[in-house]
């Protein structure tokens, strides 16, 4: 099995976003990567430029950042020789890790874009170090930054970040330093290719949450309608919980509720509906046991935005 810690850097519409193409609003221009090996030992590196052909001159904002010259990237190679590269150096038995959630999504939609979307079935399975890095160190909430991690741990910084080979490198020194116990169990699953169908529906149980992620639906009024979306389990013991606070949409566009185990306490859902290129529909639930005071918290929240949309709808009548 090859540890593969990857990152990327790509460019964007040099004229905005009403320029750009919505089939691929960001191009990639470098692919960077570490090999590991069981031992998490490094055992290889892989580097190439890739020539732009969506976007012929570098964003601003994005050459202040990474640097990269334009002239240079003229020289590279086209992206799906890139590709290719890449995977056939990954090997047939791999697993990725990045920094962030990000990198894997992008390097799917370029694939999709030249119609190569094949040489990474999906949903990919892989291992966000930025989220692992929280709950190894942190506070498993919050997402830091690669070069914050690499100050925190002392790895000593000879490169300069915002290059892909070298924020690889930093990524896969911080993986090191990570208890192998809190890597493999907290995996991610990216859902760039979302489930199709109930059978392709996925359900995980971490250490302390659960996570399904539902087929597609038409419409996203079908979707909470759902009886295994709607649900809500213990995520401890996996029975089913009595609903207290119904599903109710926040002001971030997420459905959250509250409902009871007898033998956990109080269970948090949360749901964000998402929409597909194809503008189709699926969600992603969560599922967490809270204490009685984040239940109330909940409570409040939902009670308080009752208020104001009753008060907003007195002052329409008027």
């Amino acid at each position: 099995m090859n540890y593969i810690v990857f990152d990327l850097e790509w460019n964007q519409c040099p004229g905005g976003k009403r320029n750009s193409n919505s089939r691929l609003p960001f191009e990639i221009i470098e692919i960077g990567a570490v090999k590991l090996n069981e031992q998490f030992e490094t055992v290889g590196s892989f580097q190439r430029l890739i020539k732009p052909q969506v976007y012929k001159w570098i964003h601003d904002s994005i050459h202040e950042v990474i640097h990269v010259n334009y002239r240079d990237l003229m020289k590279g190679i086209p992206f799906p020789q890139a590709a290719r590269e890449f995977l056939e150096w990954c090997g047939n038995e791999c697993q990725f890790f990045t920094w962030g959630n990000q990198d894997l999504m992008e390097l799917q939609r370029n694939l999709k874009y030249y119609e190569m979307m094949y040489l990474i079935p999906g949903p990919v399975k892989y291992y966000n170090v930025q989220k692992i890095f929280s709950i190894g160190f942190e506070d498993c909430k919050s997402r830091r930054s690669l070069e914050y991690a690499a100050d925190f741990l002392n790895i000593k910084k000879e490169k300069n970040f915002h290059r892909a080979l070298a924020d690889a490198y930093y990524t896969s020194e911080v993986l090191k330093r990570i208890d192998w116990d809190c890597i493999f169990p907290n995996y991610s699953i990216d859902v760039y290719q979302n489930p199709k169908s109930r059978k392709q529906e996925i359900h995980i149980s971490y250490p302390f949450y659960d996570k399904y992620v539902s087929r597609e639906f038409d419409d996203k009024e079908k979707v909470m309608k759902d009886r295994e979306v709607s649900s809500t389990r213990c995520p401890l013991c996996h029975i089913p919980a009595k609903r207290k606070i119904r599903w109710f949409l926040n002001n971030s566009k997420i459905y959250e509720s509250i409902s009871v185990c007898q033998k956990h306490g109080y269970v948090r859902g949360k749901i964000k509906i998402r929409r597909t290129e194809e503008n189709k529909f699926y969600a992603v639930k969560t599922l967490r046991v809270v204490t009685a005071e984040e239940a109330e918290e909940l409570r409040e929240k939902k009670e308080s935005l009752r208020l104001k949309k009753q008060k907003k709808r007195r002052v329409t009548i008027k």
